[in-house]
Parts: C-alpha cells; sequence; structure tokens
C-alpha cells in the first residue's frame, strides 16, 4: 500500500515522502496513529495544501523536545527492585518503570517513548533511550538497585558483585585471622 507521510518515520522516510509498506503496517500503525495519509489523488492535494502548517506544526513540537531532551539527557533515575544476591532481579524492569522513575523525578515521559535494547533484568547501571519526537532521542541511564543505599554505591562505580566479592575476602580474612590466634594459642599451651 503507497501512504504519505505525515511525519518522520524511523526506517521509512520523512514527513511528504509517498513509501510502499505493507497493507497491514498502514492500516493497523500508520493511518490509526495519524502518521500517514493513503496515497490517492484527494489525499495528495490536501497534504500540499497544509504541507506548509504541518511543517511549521512538526518544527514547533521538535523546538519543545529539543528543550525537554537538553534538560533530560544524561539524567539518572533509581529504580528499586528485589534482586538474589547474585544480583539477578525477580522479575524485570520495563519501560513503564522506567517512566514512573522520569515521572518521579520530574520529568514528563510516557511509557510508549522509552526504548529499552533488551530487558533489563540484573542489578547496575543501565542505558535507556527515549524517544521524544521522531527527530529527537536522548539518552538516559537507570540505576537499579535493592535499596538507596546501593544505588549510591553504584553511582560512585562500585557493581554488586564487586562490593560482594570485598565482603567475602573481608570474611575469608577473618576467618583465617580467627584459625592463625587459635594456632598460636594452642602451639603456646603446648
Amino acid at each position: 500500500m503507497q501512504v504519505i507521510l505525515l511525519q518522520r518515520v524511523a526506517k521509512l522516510g520523512q514527513m511528504g515522502e509517498v513509501v510502499n509498506v505493507k497493507d497491514g503496517y498502514a492500516r493497523n500503525y500508520l493511518l490509526p496513529q495519524g502518521k500517514a495519509l493513503r496515497a490517492n489523488e484527494g489525499n495528495i492535494k490536501s497534504f500540499e495544501a497544509r504541507k506548509a502548517q504541518l511543517e511549521a506544526q512538526n518544527l514547533e513540537t521538535k523546538k519543545e523536545a529539543d528543550a525537554v531532551g537538553a534538560k533530560l539527557d544524561g539524567q539518572t533515575f533509581v529504580v528499586i527492585r528485589s534482586a538474589s544476591d547474585a544480583g539477578a532481579l525477580y522479575g524485570s524492569v520495563t519501560t513503564r518503570d522506567a517512566a514512573d522513575a522520569a515521572t518521579a523525578a520530574g520529568f514528563t515521559v510516557n511509557r510508549a517513548q522509552v526504548v529499552l535494547d533488551r530487558p533489563i533484568k540484573d542489578l547496575g547501571l543501565h542505558t535507556v533511550s527515549v524517544v521524544l519526537h521522531p527527530e529527537v532521542t536522548v539518552k538516559v541511564t537507570l540505576n537499579v538497585a535493592r535499596s538507596p543505599e546501593e544505588a549510591e554505591l553504584q553511582a560512585s562505580g562500585k557493581s554488586i558483585q564487586d562490593l560482594a566479592a570485598e565482603a567475602e575476602a573481608a570474611a575469608d580474612f577473618e576467618i583465617a585471622e580467627l584459625f592463625d590466634d587459635m594456632g598460636s594459642a594452642a602451639s603456646e599451651d603446648a
């Protein structure tokens, strides 16, 4: 099916282009979302008449998205989740969790704007994309931790696995010292 794009669509084209897409993609996504019109003579004429208005509206929304994006880009949001000792989450962090964390920090982010490259299923710092406008995408960091204190430690650069290894090494050292002390006490008794 041929459609006229009313806005930029990633991996498809710019506003005003006539492109061929699969019928289902056009019927189920592009047309209901208002991102395209069927490419027939009447729609092409009406698009040409509205083109200047659409471009001005697109430019205005892009400026707003740029302003919000400048503030949002590089921000870090903390998401508290329960996890195993090894750092594996019980469940996963979703786009809704990321949007809620950004909203709690004072930004207006919709879960449809958040793009996860892969599911977040472990503790740590994860980079996530936020699409504010078809032409404006920013990166934010999600700090997934079990507690706010753990989130601060992760933000300072330590991973949960490093902290667990340090705690285990300290415990092993204390046990070794205890046995050394017991060994020296036994040799003094003899």
